[in-house]
């Protein structure tokens, strides 16, 4: 027997939430153990929850303003199903406030669609998790990327209740569970290449303590000012700008632009040139302040949700 759970799609600043651009922003919906239905306009994932196993549940439209959360397999009792509603919280941002945002994006040609309610990028339940597929994606193709993160999550992952049979259904790997694999792991079944350090001594060192990824995610801009974060963030291993900007975006700090192989070259494109300057593109979204990284992901990835795809990060 599923239980259905309902979230109102609201921010943190009453603003609106489009449900179908939160789980299109970006292609961490491709990544096991999510996955995106397109037709449907839903989203599977895998999710802990405190005192039990992992749970498979899909997020999709519900009544007007809300989310429905159907909890896969048996009935979850009020802890679990406490534990799948602050995950799916937490997934969906629906702590961001993007009042702020919008109230400038209402004034630009370019963006003011984007007040209706797009704008949070998707995140995982963990920084962890959200580090660990960011440096999959680093110099390579997404077909590469969706191999490694598969097959850490098939694994190395620990299913879900009722979907046992199902290795992509997994949750994604604790740090203790990449810890206890020597780096021949990751070279050989995962095929992680020159990565396969890095994964080793990230998870260990979360493992061990010495690093705790997921208070980057609960600390405040006065806490760690952008220009902190990414310092922090550019110290770990495997970590260069790219990277850390994406990281920080899940983290929803939004002031980096995400300037890569894929982004460059699509911006350039939807102005009708053969290329622009970094120099340029940061020119034009520096009114955003702080959302200057968002204002130009929107800007790029618009027709996401319109062509039925999410591309790459």
């Amino acid at each position: 027997m599923t239980v259905t759970l309902e979230l109102p799609l609201r921010g943190a600043g009453g603003e609106p939430v489009d449900l179908f651009r939160t789980i299109n922003s970006h292609g961490f919906a491709d990544l096991a153990p999510m996955r995106l239905d397109e037709g449907e306009r839903a989203l599977e994932a895998t999710v802990r929850v405190p005192g039990g196993k992992p749970r498979r549940v899909r997020i999709a439209a519900g009544g007007r303003g809300r989310a429905a959360v159907t909890v896969l397999g048996p009935a979850p009792g009020e802890r679990v199903a406490a534990g799948v509603r602050e995950a799916v919280h937490h997934v969906l941002r629906l702590d961001a406030d993007l009042s702020g945002f919008y109230s400038k994006a209402a004034d630009d040609p370019d963006l003011a669609w984007a007040t209706a309610g797009a704008g949070r990028m998707l995140r995982s339940p963990t920084v962890f998790e959200d580090v660990v597929k960011t440096i999959c994606t680093t110099n390579c193709s997404w077909a590469l990327t969706v191999k490694m993160v598969n097959a850490m999550v098939s694994e190395l992952g620990d299913p879900p209740v009722g979907a046992a049979g199902e290795p992509l259904a997994r949750a994604f790997p604790t740090p203790e569970a990449m810890a206890s694999r020597p780096e021949s792991f990751y070279r050989e079944v995962v095929r992680a290449g020159y990565r396969a350090p890095f994964f080793v001594t990230l998870s260990r060192a979360v493992a061990s303590g010495e690093l705790d990824l997921e208070a980057l995610g609960r600390a405040s801009p006065e806490e760690f000012p952008d220009a902190e974060m990414e310092r922090r963030l550019l110290a770990l291993a495997g970590v260069g700008p790219y990277a850390a900007a994406h990281i920080m975006m899940t983290l929803g700090r939004d002031s980096r632009l995400i300037l890569d192989s894929w982004s460059r070259p699509k911006y350039a494109r939807i102005l009708g040139r053969r290329s622009v300057k970094d120099s340029a593109i940061e020119r034009r979204f520096r009114r955003y302040g702080d959302h200057a990284g968002l204002a130009f992901w929107l800007f790029v990835t618009r027709d996401w949700v319109d062509s039925g795809g999410t591309g790459a990060v």
